[in-house]
This record gives structure tokens, C-alpha cells and sequence, in this order.
């Protein structure tokens, strides 16, 4: 009789020992499989998928903002606020995901791992062309949100202010700030994607708690950002060069690194190193089927 097997705790019936089976957390090869299956089938999609999923999530961002300015106007003008408007941060981001729709910096950060595990020119390809769709999309759908948000007659004065101030803290940062916040907004993104398929009964408590904290650090992500910069640029408090050359090209560049590269990298890495086997090849039968079905589902 095996160590392992001396361990047990005596007294349990099969159909017992196979539930505490049932119930242990999928081993990081687990969910590595279940991410790079998402990353593979975002990669497949047509232009015409994406574009539309992209620039839907881009107006779907609007929500943040909305929901931020809402709270500020309504609550004391102190910085205990933050505390709670932060909540409103969230709004975007649970809508975007639950609906599925592309968003850059998740649906994104998939996409790498199947490139990590079969580095070609062709998954290269396919990657630069999911990000541009995606970013182009995203970017297309803030503007244009960001527009109907203030010139539409939608919402009062001391709402409107409460945009612009949403806006102006962001360009409080200077362009480090901007590219180094960046890079952990883009990681605490990376974390929630792979957060998600182990705990997917608690995914609305993970995208609450992980964006909540970004709003709560002042952490630049590109897409929610071009919502509250954006309205700047369309109340005239900014120009379009310091919309592009002060925030998007830093925070864009930090989200990638931060997220794309460091913690795809070192998730990709870790799985690996466990046999220096691709991280499939890793898994038994019944994972990958558990794998599959975790997709499917």
C-alpha cells in the first residue's frame, strides 16, 4: 500500500472518495487548457464577429462612467466617496463579460496563450489581428458613448461635473504614472481572467472585487479610460494629441505588458516547468474532458 493511500482518512465508501475527487480544484494545467481553448476560438472568429462584439463592448463601458458620476453627484463631496462610487467602476466591466462581448485586456490576454503554447508566425498573425479589431472596436465604442453622454439633454448638471471631475482625475497622472498604472490594471485583469474558470459560480463576486479595487487604486485601463478622457476631449477640456500621446499610448502600453506579457508569461511559464511538457500534454483523460466541458458550459 502506497504512502498516499496510508493517509486517507479511513471509513469512506467509494462513491465518497470519488466525490472528495469531484471536488478538488482544477490543477493550474486545468485551467491553462480551458483559457488557451477560449484564446483559440477568439482567435478563429471573423472580422465581422469581432468588430461588432468589440464596438458593442466599447458602449458598454459607457456604463461605468455612468454609473461612477451617478454616485459622486449623490454623495458627499469628500474623499470618503471614492469609497463608494468606486462601486459603479464595476458596472462596465460585469456587463461587458457576462455578456461575452470583446473587450481588450480580456478576451485579449486569452488569446496569448495559444500563441505561448505554439509560438508561429501564423498564431502571431492571428493574435495582431484580434487585437486591432478589438482595440479599434472598443475605442470606436467609448468615443462615441462618451459623445451621446454629454451632448445628449440625458443627465443633470452636477452629474455632467461629476464626469468631467471622473476625467480629470485620470489626467492627474503624469505619463509614467499613466504607463505603470497601467501595467497592474493589466495584471489584475490577467488574474481575474484566470480566476474566473476555477470559481465560475462566483464570477460576478471576482469581477466585483478585482475591478472595485482598480477604481479604488486609481489603476489606467484603456478602454474605461477613453470613456471618462474622451468626454474631456468632447467638453473641450482636452485635446485629441493629449488623448493619444498623454494617456491611451502609455496606459495601452502598460495593460499590455502588465497583463499580455508578465502574467500570461509566468502562468504559461509555471505550467510547463512542471514536466517541460506542453501544458495539454500535461493533462490526464478526465481533465481534458473536464476542460472541455467547463468551456461548453
Amino acid at each position: 500500500m502506497s504512502e498516499a493511500e496510508n493517509e486517507k482518512t479511513p471509513g469512506l465508501s467509494a462513491d465518497e472518495e470519488q466525490e472528495v475527487s469531484h471536488n478538488q480544484p482544477p490543477r493550474p494545467a486545468v485551467l491553462h487548457e480551458i483559457i488557451r481553448f477560449q484564446g483559440d476560438h477568439e482567435l478563429e472568429r471573423t472580422l465581422a464577429a469581432l468588430w461588432w462584439s468589440a464596438l458593442a463592448a466599447g458602449l458598454t463601458m459607457g456604463l461605468s462612467l455612468m454609473a461612477m458620476g451617478l454616485l459622486y453627484s449623490r454623495l458627499p463631496d469628500n474623499e470618503s466617496s471614492q469609497v463608494i462610487a468606486s462601486l459603479g467602476y464595476s458596472a462596465g466591466f460585469l456587463a461587458v463579460i457576462l455578456a461575452r462581448q470583446q473587450l481588450f485586456t480580456e478576451n485579449t490576454l486569452t488569446a496569448v496563450l495559444p500563441v505561448m503554447t505554439a509560438p508561429t508566425l501564423g498564431n502571431f498573425g492571428r493574435l495582431f489581428r484580434l487585437w486591432s479589431v478589438v482595440l479599434l472596436g472598443n475605442l470606436a465604442g467609448t468615443l462615441l458613448v462618451a459623445w451621446v453622454m454629454l451632448e445628449l439633454p440625458i443627465f443633470d448638471t452636477k452629474t455632467d461635473m461629476a464626469f468631467l471631475e471622473v476625467g480629470r482625475k485620470v489626467m492627474h497622472n503624469d505619463l509614467g504614472q499613466m504607463f505603470a498604472k497601467g501595467i497592474v490594471s493589466g495584471w489584475m485583469i490577467a488574474t481575474m481572467v484566470w480566476m474566473i474558470p476555477s470559481m465560475e459560480h462566483a464570477k460576478i463576486w471576482i469581477i466585483l472585487m478585482i475591478t472595485y479595487l482598480m477604481a479604488l487604486g486609481d489603476f489606467t485601463h484603456i478602454v474605461v479610460g477613453s470613456v471618462e478622457v474622451s468626454y474631456l476631449v468632447w467638453a473641450g477640456e482636452e485635446s485629441w494629441r493629449t488623448f493619444w500621446l498623454d494617456f491611451a499610448l502609455p496606459t495601452l502600453a502598460g495593460n499590455i505588458i502588465g497583463g499580455s506579457f508578465i502574467f500570461a508569461l509566468i502562468s504559461h511559464a509555471q505550467v510547463r516547468s512542471d514536466s517541460g511538457k506542453a501544458p495539454s500534454k500535461l493533462l490526464k483523460d478526465e481533465e481534458q474532458e473536464e476542460a472541455k466541458q467547463r468551456n461548453h458550459d
